[in-house]
């Protein structure tokens, strides 16, 4: 569905909860019209009410209407009231079935079977409550008859209610035996009532709203009716139908005709929505109604209304232009402007539709900027850096659009400067200083490199070259200078396209960038060997995994080459967290202990990659470890919702991906739902499913085939996925019983 309809959508409902916003206009002359209730018979139930005057003390209630499927329908069908083991009941004490009329309707005709056993002035007597609040039999019986025999009886006028009585028919101060069972007995009941009030029905929404319509337009349409209740409504243009909506009703199809199951079979107020199609009709005027009917046959319509349709888009702009040029911008602020092409006679242009796409799938999707002869979209902005396009479409007051007609202009971004390191360790005097230069959105454009002595003030410039490699990146080089003995340091600073600039004085592994020229005599250091490795979790080959939240411990020594420890030695040790972290890199020392160990606590937080070096002193030689892998699983917690059901319940998960130290991603973050297979204790998926923006999500799922007892266990697992800084994670598991059947 478009945005655009689902804003009628949203417009329609709003019509519908305003009664002041429906036209309830009644047509055409009132009549009243009959319809008829099944009851306790044909697989049909009661809609009845049963009471005993005594409080419950001498009588109960039995009802058996419903035989299985496919049984005879009357097969032992039943309504009946049984007096209880007790001594006696007073007279004129009794427990009625009552079947009431619904407002606005009363019953005409009432035809059934009874039957009966009765003993000691005991009767049974069925009749109807007067609107005087008394009751009338018109049968009654005074001696068991326990064949079933059918009755049939009219009323005019209509009564307000059906009543079957099990009666002690003697003055209040005597007394009916119960010393054998009496029960009065009733089936196969049709109740025919008369409706006399017809039903209204009710037209709103954008139909009804006035203005240039096109495409399909919502009538807010409702019926209300207080009698059988509604039970159709329609929607014409020009007396042709075009929405059609049957309300549900309970009902049966008995003999050819429907009848209801209910004394009041349909709902008595109703709404809905019809999309009236205005592409089938010419431009122009034309007239719609709403009619509705009851279950009695009864019907209204609402006066007709008068529409306007147009369904012609306008062209698309012309000559757009940028400010500032279609290059590069180093600000987040968009100013864009174009002709609007002739309208002619069609209605004038009413706003612009625009929409901004870019990398990594990013989609501002479809929005509208209002406004009469609207030429231009100003302080546009995007969400970060990078290139995108600005689709810019028209609109005319009649809502007519082509996004298809859309002009593209670029939009172009970029505020990051560009990222800079010195290539190389340190550890020789390099031929050529080499810069590593990257920047993914506009390019690197431009570079410098310069170098002082440790213990000068003034830089000096190199001849430096920029040479540009693939993927937004480049590499800025000099030739190393002749250097006399003493420490030298380097500066780089570099531009990209869009005029950010950056410098840098240290190498990609966060030293400084110094060149050491020693003395030609100088003493040859002793080399060192460094040993470290990570523990708080399963891992070998120096990587380890660890859950969510938890910290790991850094461990190891620092010795020389014949294996004895270096005390008191500073290390330094470097986190660099995995792609999609927000946290930077984190840079700490740890000091050896006196026979060269160290171990260092490592902060819970999302994966990365530890490396542990030495940078040597004057006797010995500087040493570094392999980089560590640190994985963290996700987070991730999963309830379900109920524990016990039945085939064919819809079972609701919850649950939450936490993210510390990292964005949940902008879809939304993968979460897989699994269950234990028994046979091979293997996890399964069952769906899989993506978060909010703040990680929570929801699921249903129903069970259709499960037969007997079946105990399932269930889990949620955060998958791994492309700049998501986590390994995979899984929720405790919970268990959920479903009985088949």
């Amino acid at each position: 569905m478009s945005k655009a309809r689902r804003g009628l959508v949203r417009a329609a409902a709003i019509g519908l909860g305003l009664a002041a916003a429906l036209l309830l206009l009644a047509a055409g002359e009132a009549r009243a019209g009959k319809y008829a209730v099944a009851q306790c018979g044909w697989h049909v139930g009661a809609d009845a009410g049963w009471a005993d005057s005594t409080g419950g003390a001498k009588f109960r209630p039995d009802a058996w209407c419903v035989p299985p499927p496919g049984a005879d329908p009357f097969d032992g069908v039943h309504l009946k009231s049984f007096t209880r083991n007790a001594a006696s009941v007073s007279g004129t004490r009794f427990a009625r079935w009552r079947w009431e009329a619904p407002p606005g309707t009363g019953i005409t005709q009432v035809r059934g079977t009874w039957w009966q056993a009765l003993h000691d002035g005991m009767e049974q007597r069925i009749g109807v409550g007067t609107p005087s609040g008394g009751f009338s039999p018109f049968l009654i019986a005074t001696a068991t008859d326990t064949s079933k025999r059918e009755f049939v009886r009219g009323f005019s006028p209509p009564m307000p209610a059906l009543e079957d009585r099990l009666l002690c028919a003697r003055a209040e101060s005597k007394w009916c035996s119960l010393a054998q069972t009496s029960w009065s007995g009733l089936r196969a009941v049709t109740i025919t009532l008369e409706d006399a009030v017809p039903p209204t029905a009710g037209l709103g929404g954008p139909i009804a709203g006035g203005g240039w319509l096109r495409g399909d337009v919502a009538a807010s349409v409702a019926g209300g009716d207080v009698g059988s209740g509604v039970r159709f409504g329609e929607t014409l243009v020009d007396g042709a139908r075009v929405g059609l909506t049957e309300y549900p009703c309970e009902k049966a199809l008995i003999g050819g005709e429907w009848r209801g199951t209910r004394m009041q079979p349909c709902l008595t107020s109703v709404a809905a929505t019809h999309w009236v199609p205005t592409r089938t009709f010419s431009d122009g005027p034309h007239t719609v109604a709403h009619c509705v009917a009851d279950f009695s046959g009864a019907g209204a319509c609402t006066g007709p209304a008068t529409i306007h349709v147009d369904n012609n888009p306008p062209a698309h702009p012309r000559e757009p232009t940028l400010a500032g040029g279609k290059g590069w911008h180093r600000v987040n602020d968009f100013d864009v402007s174009w002709q609007n092409p002739p309208q002619a006679p069609a209605s004038p242009i009413g706003g612009a539709g625009w929409r901004i796409v870019g990398p990594a799938g990013f989609d501002t999707g479809a929005r509208f900027s209002a406004g009469r002869d609207r030429a231009a979209l100003h302080d546009l902005t995007v969400p970060g850096p990078g290139s995108y396009t600005l689709h810019v479409w028209l609109r005319d007051e009649a809502g007519n659009e082509a996004p298809a007609t859309a002009v593209a202009v670029p939009l172009r971004f970029d505020d990051v400067p560009p990222g800079l390191a010195f290539a190389g360790d340190g550890e020789e005097v390099p031929e050529r200083i080499v810069v590593e230069v990257a920047d993914a959105h506009s390019g690197p454009a431009s570079g410098s490199i310069f170098f002082r002595r440790a213990d000068a003030d003034g830089w000096r410039e190199l001849h430096a070259k920029l040479a540009p490699g693939e993927g937004g990146t480049a590499l800025l080089s000099a030739p190393m200078p002749d250097l006399a003995p003493g420490t030298y340091l380097f500066r780089a600073e570099a531009s990209d396209a869009a005029g950010n600039r950056a410098a840098t004085t240290r190498r990609a592994d966060g030293t400084q960038m110094a060149v050491r020229k020693p003395a030609p005599a100088q003493v040859a250091r002793a080399k060192t060997r460094l040993f470290a490795r990570l523990r708080g979790g399963p891992g070998k080959d120096g990587s380890v995994t660890v859950r969510f939240g938890a910290p790991a411990m850094l461990g190891g020594r620092l010795t020389r080459a014949d294996g004895a420890g270096v005390a008191g030695r500073e290390l330094r040790v470097v986190s660099r967290p995995s792609r999609g972290a927000l946290a930077p890199v984190a840079v700490r020392t740890v000091t050896t202990g006196p026979r060269g160990g160290f171990e260092l606590r490592l902060p819970p937080g999302p994966s990365r990659r530890v490396t542990v070096g030495f940078a040597g002193d004057g006797g010995l030689e500087p040493s570094t470890r392999p980089g560590l892998e640190l994985r963290v699983r996700g987070g991730v917690a999963l309830r379900a919702r109920p524990l016990w059901l039945r085939t064919g319940q819809v079972l609701k998960l919850s649950g939450r991906v936490r993210s510390r130290g990292a964005p949940i991603p902008r879809r939304g973050k993968l979460v897989a739902i699994q269950y234990l297979e028994a046979a091979t204790k293997r996890w399964r998926p069952v769906m899989v499913i993506r978060t909010d923006h703040s990680g929570r999500f929801r699921a249903r799922y129903r069970f259709r085939y499960v037969k007997g007892l079946a105990v399932i266990r269930l889990r949620a697992t955060a998958l791994a996925e492309e700049r998501w800084p986590y390994a995979p994670g899984f929720s405790s598991p919970v268990t959920v019983r479903v009985v088949g059947r």
